[in-house]
């Protein structure tokens, strides 16, 4: 069987949805084809903490996803730090939502479909098609064990991280990034647990570190009772026991006595870098297949709806002009980039730098420095700090000195690597003279922090 499209999206995630609802809003055929059974689709595993949910994209209008915000009521992020007795109270800049995430897939499922675009479920795809000259043309996928080709003029890639279309497809003409390994990707694993007592935290993001310093534990609270608890750890560290190690930290939280389970889930997502270009002849990835997490939190909702409208807007461009050439789909790449690809860049930095510190030593750290800075980092990728907070941090850290100064040489490396995405090129022949320059950038981070190369 095959059918044909203007444009075919892989993956009914956020990033899938927004891409076909702002092709299908203008007219165009969309189909959305998603492995999951209907019941199941937007059934994905996630912290449920939505970062920037006062400015979401319009194809799918806010109120329709609204009513999936369960508390939005946080206003700051609690760090806990056992070894050095601290609790930091780090506030988070903009507006911040907890969500019910299945409801939340639901509804943009819908939003989706009310645009126009059509939805195939229970769907595996399992080869790419492309024609002689490396463009290409659609998927081949199975439906209830038949084989179905479809046939499309644009290909968006909303599979996810270490996305099977990425494998299938052959790039080698193309500037899409290849450099992609799993040890530049994050293992993490959540429970949805239910509690007969309110919790003290409603208002806040509780983060805790594991053992290691690649990882660390989450409580965001849906709501008072119902607690969104998880884990995860850098793919290049020795892999945690997920599910034990959280169960272990759970049992020790006498506000989870007695707490029920209501759902489990476990997931890969990218803590690495935007992908250098997420395009190719008829082809573009979107979200997590592109990287589009914030290296240091693994948040990625507002992210990945904006990739989903960013490749909408440039696939009705390209088909408007009758070229979804590598060249006419590039502004998607400038439009990512320009929007929070330079920010991720930059905090993979610190990503990259915390991989080199021992726990106890960065926990201990962070335990002295400003708050308010740790928040403007975190969240931007960078922070400016007076030399009046430079001096009261200096006696403050007075035991962690060294590892202040490679944090602070971290930060001007970090400054650099953004000011260096401010230029991205403007044309896919400017990509391999720009990747030069920043991969010398890369080597002067290697250097100081003496992490292992990540790319």
């Amino acid at each position: 069987m095959t059918e044909q499209y203007d444009m075919v999206v892989v993956g009914a995630g956020t990033s899938g949805c927004y891409a076909a609802a702002t092709v299908a809003r203008e007219g165009y055929d969309v189909v959305v084809v998603e492995r999951k059974t209907e019941k199941e689709a937007g059934h994905i595993a996630c912290g449920d903490a939505l970062k920037g949910a006062d400015a979401f994209p319009e194809a799918i209008p806010k109120e329709k996803i609204q009513p999936a915000f369960t508390n939005t009521d946080v206003d700051h992020g609690r760090f806990e730090i056992p070894k050095e007795d601290t609790v930091l109270e780090i506030p988070v800049p903009g507006e911040l939502a907890v969500i019910d995430r299945w409801e939340y897939g639901r509804r943009i499922i819908s939003g989706a479909k009310d645009a126009g675009a059509t939805f195939h479920y229970d769907t595996v795809v399992q080869d790419v098609t492309q024609d002689d000259d490396g463009h290409v043309t659609g998927v081949r996928a199975i439906h209830e064990g038949d084989v179905v080709e479809y046939e499309s003029e644009l290909l968006i890639d909303a599979a996810g991280a270490l996305s099977l279309l990425q494998d299938k497809t052959d790039f080698s003409d193309a500037t899409f990034d290849t450099n992609v390994t799993y040890s530049q990707f994050c293992s993490a694993y959540r429970e949805v647990l239910h509690v007969e007592e309110p919790v003290e935290w409603d208002d806040a993001l509780v983060f805790k570190p594991t053992d290691r310093a690649a990882g660390y534990l989450w409580y965001f609270p849906r709501t008072s009772t119902e607690i969104n608890a998880g884990l995860g750890f850098q793919m290049n560290e020795e892999p945690m026991k997920l599910v034990e190690d959280l169960k272990r930290d759970l049992r020790n939280r006498p506000e989870f006595k007695g707490a029920t389970v209501e759902d489990k889930l476990g997931a890969a997502l990218p803590t690495r870098r935007p992908y250098d270009s997420a395009v190719a002849p008829g082809f573009i990835a979107v979200g997590d297949a592109a990287g589009h997490v914030n290296p240091t939190t693994g948040g990625g909702i507002a992210g990945a709806a904006y990739a989903g409208k960013y490749a909408g807007e440039q696939a009705i461009e390209a088909f408007e002009s009758g070229d979804v050439s590598e060249q006419n789909l590039w502004r998607y790449n400038q439009r990512v980039m320009d929007h929070f690809g330079a920010r991720y860049a930059g905090l993979d930095i610190y990503n990259i730098f915390t991989t080199a510190v021992e726990v106890d030593d960065l926990m201990g750290m962070l335990g002295a420095l400003p708050t308010e800075k740790l928040s403007e980092a975190l969240y931007s990728g960078s922070a400016n700090i007076g030399w009046k907070l430079k001096l009261q941090t200096a006696i403050d850290a007075r035991d962690h000195w060294r590892l202040i100064y490679d944090l602070y040489k971290t930060k001007k490396l970090a400054d650099d690597i953004i000011d260096h995405y401010d230029h991205y090129p403007t044309d896919p022949r400017g990509l391999p003279s720009w990747q030069e320059v920043r991969d010398d950038l890369m080597d002067d981070v290697y250097e100081a922090t003496d992490a292992a190369p990540k790319y």
